[in-house]
């Protein structure tokens, strides 16, 4: 029996966010900042909820400023669970 489960027929497929570069300052390690709009659910009232996502950059090619799309992978450090997947922007 060959198991050929892969990343796109995986049951819970891996998340994708897009945010912006905030730090670069720590080695192969980004700080992206990810917005949300989400409705609250008192008011209905329309909030941008901002999340900070700690990002493994193997070859340290994103800087401050930059779109960028992250994805979910496993633990590689304390606070990294994401890693970069491609430069969406670069910053003006």
């Amino acid at each position: 029996m060959t198991d050929t489960t892969n990343d796109t027929s995986r049951e819970n497929p891996r998340k994708v966010r897009e945010g912006i570069v905030v730090s670069n300052k720590m080695d192969s390690t980004l700080v992206v900042a990810v917005n949300e709009r989400v409705s609250h659910p008192r008011y209905s009232k329309t909030v941008q909820r901002t999340k900070k996502l700690y990002v493994h950059d193997e070859k340290n090619e994103a800087k401050i400023g930059d779109r960028v799309r992250v994805q979910e992978t496993r633990p590689l450090s304390k606070l990294k669970r994401w890693r970069l997947t491609e430069i969406v922007e670069r910053a003006r």
